[in-house]
């Protein structure tokens, strides 16, 4: 593990001898004291869709999972913690009375620790948000001249996301494309009559949708040079339960933002009441809400549910249960069980239990023999436990309390 002295030696001892121009920038002091902040501040803000608790062993080192599986750590920090924004359940807002202490790299300074971390072998990558400072657009500018820096000067090859400042211009936002690999602006709410309950400063419409808007019009854009703009897209992040929102409020919204934003992922983090926050007494929302978010955009995007077939996992009041929606949806939507010898691959797709991969290996598997044995299923991976309800095999299918229910 890197302590926050080891990153604070490696920055001072850092002169960019192979990745930048023979004259060495000056030497920056950092102090522990700034790095924990800036990289604990970034609580807020997730990297990977994972259920668990969202504390990590080191300020400012994160881990986040690429589309294939694969575990990246990132340098996951704020520019700067100081903030006019008045979000309720924010530890950096302006109303917040146990605020820390401000604190702001320069791009130089930002710029010297990631190559000091991405060069040891610490990280593959940087994680770059921020509060709005006094101007978010002087804010934005800074966020974008520190990978500039890394880019064009130092010819730095790791991956770069960078979060988008509510209200930023759409000049910044167009060199934040140019520069990054992934660009994303929180939603943080599911409405505007949700986000003026959460932070009264922030235009639901202006500041973040039409941010989110010119994003999706300039990574589609393409020139005779450039093939390829923002290729790991743009994403979006939502705040679980700050505002009383349901979860069928929350999913409309994403997906809103996955048909006509475009949008790459969308993250949801669970409200927690943190200490000074003008929400410090509401309620504590449980984890488990967005886990079950994530297996419902899950089906939305990996196993191409239908909303209309989505929504019949919520309750009356637009609630998840506690438990699996595939299985919800199942029991609304299957008459009778299928039977995996002759089910199309649509059909396999709305079992509880078969995914993707093994829906398509029962597919290849039958066109050799036909399905005989739940064993069968069994090796390929499939989860007979949550399958063998909705399943049919040589005419026999499980039989279950509920089919003698009333």
């Amino acid at each position: 593990m890197v302590s926050l002295e080891k990153i604070a030696h490696l920055a001072e001892e850092c002169r960019f001898d192979s990745l930048g121009p023979a004259r060495s920038p000056a030497v920056v002091s950092v102090d522990a004291e700034k790095l924990s902040t800036l990289g604990g501040g970034t609580r807020h803000d997730v990297c990977a869709s994972t259920f668990s608790p969202r504390e990590t062993p080191m300020p400012g080192i994160c881990h986040a999972f690429t589309q294939d599986g694969r575990c990246v750590s990132l340098f996951k920090t704020l520019y700067t913690n100081h903030c006019t924004h008045q979000c309720g359940y924010c530890t950096n807002a302006a109303n917040c009375s146990r605020k820390a202490r401000a604190f702001s790299y320069t791009p130089e300074e930002l710029a010297r620790i990631t190559l000091s971390l991405y060069r040891s072998n610490y990280i593959e990558g940087l994680f770059l948000s921020s509060g709005a400072g006094r101007d978010e657009d002087r804010v934005m500018e800074k966020m974008v001249e520190t990978s500039r820096l890394l880019r064009q000067k130092f010819a730095f090859s790791g991956y770069i996301h960078l979060k988008v400042l509510p209200g930023a211009s759409h000049a910044h936002i167009q060199e934040a494309v140019e520069l990054a690999d992934r660009v994303s602006i929180n939603l943080e709410a599911a409405s505007a009559s949700h986000m003026n309950e959460i932070c009264a400063t922030k235009n639901y419409e202006s500041d973040i949708l039409q941010r989110q808007r010119y994003i999706r019009d300039m990574s589609s854009e393409t020139s005779d040079t450039v093939k390829t703009v923002l290729p790991a897209g743009q994403t979006t992040q939502l705040v679980v339960g700050a505002a009383g929102e349901s979860d069928e409020e929350i999913f409309k919204r994403v997906l809103y933002e996955y048909k006509e934003i475009g949008v790459r992922r969308a993250y949801y983090s669970t409200f927690s009441p943190q200490q000074g926050t003008s929400f410090e007494k509401r309620k504590a929302q449980p984890l488990w809400r967005e886990h079950r978010l994530y297996q419902m955009d899950w089906l939305f995007r990996v196993y191409h549910f239908q909303p209309g077939e989505i929504r019949h996992a919520f309750n009356e009041n637009g609630f998840l249960a506690n438990a699996d929606p595939k299985t919800a949806i199942a029991r609304e939507f299957m008459d009778e069980p299928v039977d995996p010898n002759t089910a199309s691959l649509r059909e396999l797709l709305r079992v509880p239990g078969i995914g993707p991969r093994s829906a398509q290996k029962i597919v290849a598997f039958r066109k050799r023999q036909p399905i005989v044995a739940k064993a069968e299923l069994a090796a390929m991976g499939i989860r007979i436990k949550r399958a063998g309800p909705f399943l049919k095999i040589n005419g026999w299918r499980d039989t279950t309390l509920e089919m003698w229910q009333a």
